[in-house]
């Protein structure tokens, strides 16, 4: 059969090592599987299918420390989850057996018990004595958590087959962005890692594993694992199996390219991810040690959990180059490399080939991939790039605007007056210009006059600190001053704030009080939460910024939700949501169409505020920028790039709401109150996605002129007043390196502002400073 595509050129920093186990595996879970009927009699595998893809050969590569029990223990986990995966493909993705896949993966999560790991029903197949089987061997010498983590992998990776399934029977390909989100739960990386800890004997310590480096550690290994398995499995999955979820196919689709092309472009960002991997790796786990306090011990534990994802990394590549799964029909034999020639004939590959050569390829492979790390380093910021040309866009809904719209800005000025945020950072003409009420009364429709009022403060204060945080701390590059600044604002939602110090400050502690004074308590947590996610987010635009560096691709999507404050604005216009249970929040549907709608939101910003970003403020996070680097287009290219994106995002949260959650109320049987609030919930997210669209086409803020005007006032002034002015924000307000932050300001090359007016100095005076 003649090949889709030739293999690109893999990046791959490690060496694999092979467990010196391996026969003892082979022979273990070939017992284990026949045992269980996963290989006579189960209508999925014979015996020649069995050797052929010599799972023993995969742990023995990507788990080589182990000793042969856990070595074992290991690959009978992955003879059930490719079972499994094979057996689900047979049994209900053929058929498109939609009902009976329900009810199949039911029943799974019974044999996964956390308090009592004997507590489970009689198995009835092979896939359920199974899972009964490992769960007991594996989980009693992990702590609850590590269980409670463990069996949501394992949940998602049965769960979300449905999703396959259904996108197979609607013959629906997935955007990339929901994708590479669907890929993770469906795929099984994330549960590999939880395995790595196991093999390992380690474990990450509970009050970090669900922060931003450990988290981006294991979707990075994860999508790197699934990235690299499209690319060798396309041929059997996509043109054999009528698989659809396979992301050389989804760029295939979404980029209208050909099938080579989509493959180059898969391992551009298999390597993208790989690398981001390792600079989270680098520069993000000491300081989080620092923050939570780990100790030597804890931290020997997370370095070897990395490690361990490493040897994964390392392994799986080697196993893919050998494994007729995928491949080829060479079968094995006695030599788990007899398959090799004829692989290598196939797929010609860089370097030697043989067993224990993987070392000799890194040098090459690390030098191939280089100029793409560079690049990514190499932005010049300030780049002139011109007005940006708004492609048309379809839109979620129709427009309605609340009647206190008038109202409204007449209270935004003076609130802004009071709280003082027309010091420099903003003047009168830029909050007029901006108009937040505007958006508050767009995505806020049917508030009363004092919720309008408190939306806008809301917006009014997150537009303000998004332009405060880049001016104050990403010119000085005072990173401790920046945290300490979020951690002052986070200390002001808590039930003992302390006071407040500056207008930014002020402005938290007023909206945060009138909130607290109306908002449900369920919601005000969640509002506490969103909003400490978002200015966490903002620390890590000012890392990347520090460093010039144009965000991996994915990273800039997730990172970008939060830091665009979707969940925060999201929760003050949302209404009737309160009414949803906890487990329909946490759907996949109900995520779905929450991601979508952020997604198509910041991306539309991004398209309004490209120039404003680019050419005026040196910034360097901006789809547009990110979708030029990836590509290595030009503008216009890019811009067609994310206007696809946005309109697939819209596609999604149409399906997500018209499809999958009416499908999702019909299976859970949700009574009629719940199904009301769905629908409030859904229509609350049309409003906030057409607002906001509305908002920019409406708003000054993104205007040449304004920018223009903003930049000149800026450079006016002398360094004197611009080292008062950074003294009194940076240092003055937040008690941090002030002898820093006043050197930064005296030097020649900094970026210069305004002293703050006096008390009695009239608005007119007040110079305008920006990004």
């Amino acid at each position: 059969m003649p090949k889709p595509f030739r293999l690109p050129d893999f990046y791959m920093p490690y060496p694999a090592r092979l467990n010196p186990h391996l026969e003892h595996a082979r022979i273990h879970s070939k017992a284990w599987a026949r045992a269980l009927t996963m290989i006579e009699g189960s209508g999925v595998w014979d015996e020649r299918d069995f050797d052929r893809h010599d799972y023993a050969l995969l742990c023995s590569y990507t788990h080589p420390d182990c000793d042969a029990e856990e070595l074992a223990l290991v690959t009978d986990w992955y003879v059930w989850v490719f079972f499994f995966d094979d057996h689900f493909l047979e049994t209900y993705k053929r058929p498109r057996d939609m009902a009976g896949a329900r009810a199949y993966l039911d029943r799974l999560p019974a044999f996964m018990p956390i308090q009592d790991p004997s507590a489970m029903p009689e198995p009835a197949n092979a896939v359920e004595a199974g899972l009964a089987d490992l769960w007991v061997r594996t989980v009693p010498a992990k702590s609850e958590r590590w269980r409670q983590r463990f069996a949501e992998s394992n949940r998602h990776l049965l769960e979300e087959s449905l999703w396959e399934l259904a996108n197979i029977s609607e013959n629906r390909v997935a955007d990339p962005v929901d994708y590479i989100e669907m890929r993770r739960k469906v795929g099984g990386a994330p549960w590999s890692a939880h395995l790595v800890e196991h093999a390992n004997n380690v474990e990450v310590p509970d009050r970090v594993a669900a922060s931003r480096p450990l988290r981006v550690l294991k979707d990075t290994f994860s999508d790197a694992v699934h990235l690299r398995n499209d690319l060798f499995s396309y041929q059997r999955e996509v043109e054999q199996e009528g698989e659809n979820a396979n992301c050389v196919l989804v760029l295939e689709r979404f980029l209208g390219c050909d099938t080579q092309t989509a493959a180059e472009l898969t391992n551009q960002l298999l390597t993208s991810r790989l690398h981001q991997f390792e600079q989270t790796a680098l520069t993000e786990l000491a300081p989080l040690f620092a923050k939570y306090a780990v100790g030597p011990a804890e931290a020997v534990q997370v370095g070897l959990y990395v490690k361990g994802l490493q040897d994964w990394q390392a392994g799986g590549h080697e196993w893919h180059m050998r494994s007729s799964r995928y491949m080829n029909d060479a079968g094995h034999g006695d030599d788990e490399n007899s398959g090799e020639s004829e692989l290598a004939s196939q797929f010609p590959l860089h370097g030697p080939m043989g067993l224990g050569t993987s070392a000799a390829r890194l040098f090459g492979s690390i030098a191939r991939t280089m100029p793409l790390r560079l690049k990514r380093l190499a932005h010049k910021p300030y780049e002139h790039v011109g007005p940006t040309p708004i492609p048309p866009l379809k839109l979620p809904g129709e427009l309605r605007l609340n009647p206190h719209l008038d109202a409204a800005r007449r209270h935004s000025l003076q609130w802004a007056r009071d709280i003082g945020i027309l010091d420099g950072v903003w003047d009168e003409k830029h909050l007029l210009g901006t108009d937040i009420p505007l958006c508050a009364a767009a995505i806020n429709p049917d508030s009363s006059r004092e919720e309008l009022d408190l939306a806008t403060d809301w917006l009014t204060l997150g537009t303000y600190a998004d332009d405060y945080f880049p001016l104050v701390f990403g010119t000085t590059r005072d990173r401790a001053a920046a945290r300490l600044c979020v951690e002052r604002l986070t200390a002001l939602t808590s039930d003992n704030p302390p006071a407040p110090l500056s207008a930014l400050e002020r402005g938290m502690a007023d909206v945060w009080r009138r909130t607290a004074a109306v908002c449900p308590a369920d919601h005000l947590e969640a509002l506490r939460q969103a909003n400490r996610t978002m200015l966490e987010a903002w620390l890590w635009e000012l890392d990347n910024a520090a460093m010039n560096r144009i965000p991996d691709p994915v990273d800039y999507i997730e990172m970008r939700r939060e830091s665009f404050g979707s969940d925060l604005t999201m929760i003050l216009a949302q209404r009737g949501s309160g009414l949803l249970p906890p487990s329909v929040v946490r759907s996949r549907p109900v995520q779905a169409l929450r991601h979508a709608a952020a997604d198509w939101s910041f991306l539309v910003n991004d398209l309004y505020s490209y120039q404003k970003e680019i050419q005026f403020e040196g910034e360097v996070h901006n789809a547009v920028l990110v979708a030029r680097d990836f590509f290595d287009c030009d503008r216009d290219q890019a811009l067609e790039i994310i206007r696809a994106l946005i309109a697939a995002r819209l596609d999604l949260f149409r399906h997500a709401a018209e499809v999958e959650i009416p499908a999702l109320a019909q299976a859970l049987r949700l009574p009629a109150d719940t199904r009301k609030a769905l629908d409030l919930h859904i229509q609350a997210l049309r409003d906030w996605m057409t607002g906001i669209h509305h908002w920019h086409q409406e708003t000054k803020r993104y205007d040449e002129a304004e920018s223009r005007r903003r930049r000149a006032a800026r450079l006016g002034q002398t360094r004197i007043t611009s080292a008062s002015w950074g003294l009194r924000h940076s240092t003055g307000l937040l008690g941090a390196s002030a002898g820093a932050t006043a050197a930064a300001a005296e030097r020649p090359q900094a970026r210069t502002a305004s002293a703050p007016p006096g008390p009695n100095a009239s608005v007119a005076n007040r110079s305008p400073i920006s990004r």
